[in-house]
């Protein structure tokens, strides 16, 4: 594909007006697959590092993949289903659709570059029409288990700036590719990407990304009531 236009989107909070991480774990906590007490005590903890920014990356990723790792495969896909089913499908909305339409129409290369893991963030991308995902990858045996390690380093903060490359240079392809480079994220942890495009774009922004986005004149976006 053609194209002088990169087009790459956060997830959670940004395409979606949920946290598709911390909704997986309270359903895991619904359907009795965990502990409820503890699972929902270290999601709410993690869930509020994550929202005042002193969240490790690392260690919020070896607590879901270890606890992905307890399961069979098998068991897992179908739970995933039912999470695709009574959680996400119905947080889709048709303004992120739109928004996504709009590159998609003009044959501009799509992306979402999200710090949820891969297992978790596979089928919405697939939910909303995007090929392309970038997400932490979770280390998976030669039959398709999880393991509970990770694979690389996180795709958070200037790690997505890293994933995003390595993604670019698969297809001979870095961002001097492209005339135009869009980056629409909610939230400040995703300063180092949205500082290396030249169309940072503040989705939903939390305060800390909005007051720094009206500092910059970047535009802001509202897409969600919610």
């Amino acid at each position: 594909m053609k194209t002088d236009t990169l087009a790459l989107f956060d997830l959670d909070n940004t395409l979606l007006p949920i946290d598709s991480d911390y909704e997986w774990g309270e359903f895991m906590v619904r359907i009795g697959a965990v502990d409820k007490a503890f699972y929902e005590k270290r999601n709410a903890e993690f869930f509020e590092q994550y929202q005042s920014g002193t969240l490790d990356p690392a260690e919020f990723l070896a607590f879901v993949l270890g606890t992905l790792a307890k399961f069979p495969r098998v068991q897992l896909n179908r739970w995933r289903q039912q999470f695709m089913d009574e959680v996400i499908h119905p947080a889709i909305r048709p303004a992120a659709r739109n928004l996504l339409k709009k590159h998609q129409d003009n044959n501009d290369l799509v992306a979402i570059v999200t710090a949820t893991n891969r297992f978790i963030t596979e089928p919405i991308a697939h939910a909303l029409g995007v090929e392309h995902l970038i997400a932490a990858i979770p280390e998976e045996t030669p039959e398709g288990e999880i393991t509970g390690k990770l694979v690389g380093i996180p795709t958070s903060g200037a790690g997505k700036i890293v994933h995003t490359e390595n993604w670019l240079q698969t297809m001979n392809l870095s961002f001097d590719s492209f005339r135009h480079t869009y980056f629409y994220s909610d939230s400040d942890r995703d300063l180092p990407l949205l500082s290396r495009v030249n169309h940072p774009v503040a989705v939903n922004p939390n305060n800390r990304l909005k007051a720094y986005a009206e500092k910059q004149g970047w535009p802001l976006l509202q897409l969600f009531d919610d």
